[in-house]
């Protein structure tokens, strides 16, 4: 990867909709070499999707929570239990294997405090070998991921 790449990527997390002509513009490329090279790194893996990204307050999600889980073992089979079961949760908007004092982190989404509550008992209390639930309510969200940083 190269400078010219680097420009590509950044540009792209800010708005993955412009043309294939305004981003060559930016970079400094034809257009097909734009589009060469955003193909390989496609095919590399170093982009893998293309997302909008959503309002959840104006979807009706008005609060939002990080959720530590601790697992009542940590063996391969819990493990992947607790992860096959998280994955088929849409209730859980993203789920991370941790460090430190909990296995898990998830993110969720509610409507209100009722709506959580079902979530809480319904889902995450249901999967399986939770021993341990920490829940944490997002105040306000002051800076969210727009996108990994320019690297020299």
């Amino acid at each position: 990867m190269d400078t010219i790449d680097k420009k590509l990527l950044l540009e792209l997390q800010q708005n993955s909709r412009q043309s294939i002509a305004d981003l060559s513009g930016k970079v400094g490329l034809s257009a097909s070499a734009c589009h060469r090279r955003i193909g390989l790194m496609e095919k590399s893996g170093i982009i893998e999707g293309y997302h909008a990204r959503l309002n959840g307050e104006k979807l009706g999600y008005h609060i939002e929570f990080f959720v530590e889980v601790t697992l009542e073992g940590q063996s391969e089979q819990i493990l992947a239990a607790f992860e096959h079961a998280a994955l088929s949760r849409p209730q859980i908007l993203e789920c991370y294997l941790m460090t430190g004092n909990a296995d898990y982190l998830l993110k969720v989404a509610a409507e209100n405090i009722r709506e959580y509550e079902r979530i809480y008992r319904r889902t995450i209390a249901a999967l399986p070998h939770v021993s341990n639930i920490q829940s944490s309510l997002v105040m306000k969200a002051v800076k969210r991921w727009k996108g990994y940083p320019a690297r020299p």
